[in-house]
């Protein structure tokens, strides 16, 4: 730290949060900040604002744990947004130590120290998932945001690596900032409640808690599924992406009906419900930058089965945490049932790996962050 007589100004940008649209980012941003006030001691001497507009500050009252600032600005729009970040926001935020951009692009100009968070490059490698408006704003606006950043945060080692390849900026430049979340729990009664309002009592139960985007990998689970017993049942919780319409589609194809439940997005207390109460949960996405859900079920003794892809392969150990596969429906369906029929190491091992991603190691990640930036000055 190089500010010692008075405490520091931190601005934390979360305008671009919609709540409920931007998935584990959302989580994500939230979790550490939390974990920030946590940990924070007078010899940190930071002060936090957090800019936000009105429907997550109404969705997340634990931000509240630091300053808030909620805009009337209708920021959910992309254009308002961005209008509001380059005017009133970067305006508000001239007096502060340090600024905080959490959605991986920051405005063209402020003077302040940047930190910037990039949860991922899926827009690099799967191009074909955009809209060209939003895919010509994030090739424009995000190479320029991480070059004139005197800080990147980035969830994992891989996408922090992969940053830098795809910027020519140095390693030192990027802190990994992992995700922090408390050990999921519930009680036996609302498992038991839940399962049967999903009508999945006495069946092998498979939990995929993910927006149905199209890198979310459905398509994939749902031919695995026509390989397993027809004592094997699915629930997919989440909210509706563009693949909405295909996933519906693929679960009849296959006659699915009746062992696959599309719930939708459910309140937090049944989606916890359901992945303490799965027999597995499963993960096949093409790509993430974390993947949270991984640790909130090896947090709760639930196995896990995930497709090797980086950012998961990392969040797995290596596959010591959690079953990793490759892209064939039909391995999918050998290794779910290799887990539910052996699943002990896999959930102990999950258990272990879990310890790995709290709040306090989150927040201190981030406070580190900030001071490294305020070091840059």
């Amino acid at each position: 730290m190089t500010r010692h007589d008075d405490v520091v100004q931190v601005a934390v940008n979360l305008t671009w949060c919609a709540p409920g649209r931007v998935g584990g980012s959302e989580e994500y941003l939230v979790r550490q900040l939390v974990g920030a006030a946590r940990v924070a001691t007078d010899d940190m001497s930071m002060d936090l604002t957090v800019h936000l507009g009105a429907d997550l500050a109404a969705a997340r009252p634990e931000l509240g744990v630091h300053h808030l600032s909620v805009t009337r600005w209708p920021v959910a729009r992309r254009a308002a947004r961005i209008a509001f970040e380059h005017g009133p926001l970067a305006y508000a935020t001239r007096t502060a130590d340090v600024v905080h951009h959490g959605g991986g692009t920051a405005p063209l100009w402020g003077a302040a120290p940047r930190v910037v968070t990039v949860h991922d490059l899926q827009f690099r490698h799967l191009p074909e998932y955009f809209s060209r408006g939003r895919l010509t704003y994030l090739r424009t606006m995000m190479p320029q945001s991480v070059r004139r950043a005197a800080v990147v945060c980035a969830p994992t080692s891989y996408v922090a690596s992969d940053i830098c390849a795809a910027y020519g900026i140095d390693l030192d430049r990027v802190v990994v900032v992992p995700h922090g979340m408390e050990p999921l729990a519930s009680d036996e009664a609302t498992v038991a409640q839940v399962r049967h309002d999903m009508g999945t009592t006495n069946r092998q139960l498979l939990v995929y808690p993910a927006i149905t985007h199209p890198h979310k990998g459905h398509h994939r689970l749902l031919e695995a599924m026509t390989y397993l017993d027809d004592d094997v049942m699915l629930v997919l919780c989440g909210g509706q992406g563009t693949a909405e319409a295909q996933v519906m589609a693929d679960i009849e194809r296959y006659g699915l009906g009746r062992r696959v439940v599309r719930a939708g997005r459910v309140p937090t207390a049944t989606r916890d419900a359901l992945i303490v109460g799965a027999d597995a949960l499963v993960f096949p996405s093409e790509y993430e930058g974390f993947g949270a859900p991984l640790v909130e079920a090896m947090s709760a003794g639930t196995p896990v089965i995930a497709a090797d892809i980086g950012a998961l392969r990392e969040v797995a150990d290596n596959g010591t945490a959690a079953r990793l596969v490759g892209a064939s429906s039909r391995e999918w369906a050998d290794a779910i049932n290799n887990v539910l029929a052996s699943p002990d190491d896999v959930i102990a091992a999950g258990r272990q790996r879990a310890q790995d991603y709290t709040l306090a190691a989150s927040g201190t990640a981030l406070i580190g962050a900030y001071q490294r930036a305020l070091e840059a000055r």
